[in-house]
């Protein structure tokens, strides 16, 4: 299956402007595509695609879900599934008072009519939810994101055209023990707003969670400024030896697009069995 990341600039606080350009630029691609009959099936956008990364988000979280149907709309109409986090706001079941918590999400949205349960797709089954999502648990506390942001308990793993991935987010790619791979993953997703100042990090990091657990790993990363920080992107997507399959230039909008080998994975996996001796 192919995989394609977008590395973009956001607007601050713009959800509908955001939106768009995404659409302008899957569309756009989709169409450029399309004369090599080789469609992408999966669409990555950055951390916070919709607002900007904002660690205060009373003001910017989502309450009604608005990104969440719009990728949901767009993925049905263009049949393919699309990835990236949002901040969101829901009602805290949890507390006596109305109060509200915020979360750094990751939605993973796929089309209806090929939304797979129990290893098999139920065409038109609008009964099954067509999207996951997993909430951020590393919290960035040097930016106060942890101050207003609930973090998440679980990680999650989405199977989408054979392939399973693993969602990241961010600060995430600092935590090596949190993404192991027990089996259980052919790739990880990190979606990320990872400053200029920090990208060596970046860089670096990106490539050793792909060595350490033998897969795929997909970063993608925005461009442009906030009102703290500016970004150059470095979106990527690394294989399992920790090669650069191929990456978007720096500092400007762009995108990527790679095909994921599963028996070519497999092979190294049995090959040289590093996920057998893991801690």
């Amino acid at each position: 299956m192919k995989v394609s990341l977008l590395q973009q600039d956001i607007v601050w606080g713009d959800p509908v402007r955001n939106q768009r350009a995404a659409e302008e630029r899957i569309l756009g691609i989709l169409k450029s595509e399309s004369e090599t009959r080789n469609e992408a099936h999966l669409f990555v956008l950055p951390e916070m695609f919709s607002t900007g990364f904002a660690t205060d988000p009373t003001l910017l979280a989502e309450r009604a879900q608005e990104s969440l149907h719009w990728m949901q709309s767009l993925a049905d109409r263009i049949g393919i599934a699309i990835a990236g986090s949002v901040a969101t706001a829901e009602p805290d079941d949890t507390s006596a008072t109305d109060t509200t918590r915020f979360f750094n999400r990751f939605y993973f949205v796929k089309p209806k009519n090929s939304v797979e349960h129990d290893g098999k797709t139920h065409d038109g089954d609008e009964s099954m939810m067509n999207y996951s999502k997993y909430d951020k648990h590393h919290l960035f506390t040097y930016g106060g994101e942890n101050l207003h942001f609930t973090p998440g308990s679980e990680r999650v793993i989405v199977e989408w055209q054979g392939v399973r991935f693993l969602l990241q987010i961010c600060y995430d790619l600092r935590f090596p023990c949190f993404a192991r791979n027990h089996g259980d993953y052919d790739a990880i997703l990190y979606v990320a707003s990872w400053p200029s100042s920090r990208r060596a990090v970046w860089d670096t990091l990106l490539r050793a969670r792909a060595i350490e657990n033998q897969c795929y790993v997909f970063g993608v990363n925005r461009i442009g400024t906030d009102p703290v920080c500016e970004y150059n992107g470095g979106t990527m997507a690394i294989d399992a030896y920790g090669r650069t399959i191929c990456a978007c230039p720096d500092g400007i909008a762009a995108y990527i697009s790679t095909e994921i080998d599963l028996p070519k994975l497999a092979a190294f996996r049995q090959k040289f069995p590093v996920l057998l001796d893991r801690d």
